[in-house]
């Protein structure tokens, strides 16, 4: 039997296999109903511990600090509203200290991030070999970053004492605890050692799930270590590589224990907004505190936006627009219809 176009068998056959509409709708609900119950909780954390204090923080910058009343002459129980004076007062009287403290966390952030970045990858590539001693090596890497920030901040300042290590080191008599670029030096050694760690075992996870026969294909191309490193290993490693580079930024623009417990507070060389927050909170001055802490929030938020869409930071998961591949990295697999 010859069937022709108007038959209606085969759209009837078609038909019989197509899932119905219906069912695919429920299934796309059920799921996205077991996603939002799944993530409910970490929105429910995200908004107590980020959304509330941001909230906070930009009611109690309207908020000036509480003193005499020159309409009544008595003494204000409560902050008086001041509105935006908090912010035209960082901008205005206080712009020096502000523009100090604000090039001093940027100077400090860019410089200890780039050093943090280049050690941290050598560290993950020696981590990465088999040598005997390997976990040991390991061990020692990771200790640096295991020590809490005080306890880091005491040990270097012992170090940088005027009759400490670093001097009898160097033999000369530099006082690294005062005001000066030397101040400077002492905190971004200080960070470089202890958080280069953090950025070297996250690129060790990359290296970890990198196929060794892609480094076997181009060692019988003839490619040399430079050329396996800069077209293979740097490719594959980037997403772990940029989330390691952000999460190092960011924390490193919120710098705060480490200057004040290693170099003190009110200096000008390492003050960062931070410590100019908390300097004005310990003075009871709540309000130009919270504007800080405002501007901060801004600056942070401002860098991880730029910092992914610029640089191409993918935290979220992979995408098509990746590293180009280069020439021994292997191809996605797609599926071609007969």
């Amino acid at each position: 039997m010859v069937m022709t176009q108007n038959s209606p068998a085969r759209p009837r056959a078609a038909a019989s296999f197509a899932p119905p509409r219906r069912r695919r709708r429920r299934a796309t609900s059920g799921s996205a109903r077991l996603a939002a119950l799944l993530v409910s909780p970490t929105l429910l954390v995200l908004t107590v511990v980020v959304l509330y204090p941001t909230i906070v923080a930009l009611k109690d910058s309207l908020f000036g600090t509480p003193g005499l009343d020159p309409k009544t002459g008595f003494v204000r129980d409560t902050d008086p509203f001041v509105g935006a004076e908090n912010y035209t007062a960082i901008f205005g009287d206080a712009a020096d200290r502000f523009w100090n403290a604000f090039w001093n966390t940027t100077f400090l952030t860019f410089t200890t991030v780039a050093l943090e970045t280049v050690i941290g990858v050598a560290m993950a590539l020696i981590m990465h070999r088999a040598f005997q001693g390997r976990a040991l090596v390991r061990a020692s890497i990771l200790v640096p970053w295991a020590i809490p920030t005080a306890v880091s901040g005491l040990l270097w300042r012992w170090i940088f004492n005027s009759d400490g290590i670093a001097n009898t080191l160097t033999g000369q008599h530099v006082l690294w605890t005062t005001e000066g670029f030397h101040a400077q030096v002492a905190v971004i050694i200080a960070d470089v050692w202890k958080t280069a760690p953090f950025i070297g075992l996250l690129v060790l996870a990359g290296l970890q799930v990198i196929n060794k026969e892609v480094y076997e294909a181009a060692r019988m191309d003839g490619a040399s270590p430079l050329r396996q490193f800069w077209h293979i290993t740097l490719p594959l490693v980037k997403p772990a590589l940029m989330v390691a580079v952000l999460f190092r930024t960011l924390d490193a623009l919120r710098m705060f224990d480490l200057p004040y417990i290693l170099i003190g507070a009110q200096k000008t060389s390492v003050e960062t907004l931070s410590m100019l927050a908390q300097d004005e909170a310990a003075n009871v001055r709540f309000g130009p505190a919270a504007a800080y802490a405002v501007i901060l929030f801004l600056y942070v938020f401002l860098i991880a936006l730029a910092f992914v869409r610029l640089l191409g930071a993918n935290v979220v998961g992979d995408d098509e627009s990746g590293p180009k591949r280069g020439r021994w990295l292997p191809r996605r697999r797609t599926e071609v219809a007969a």
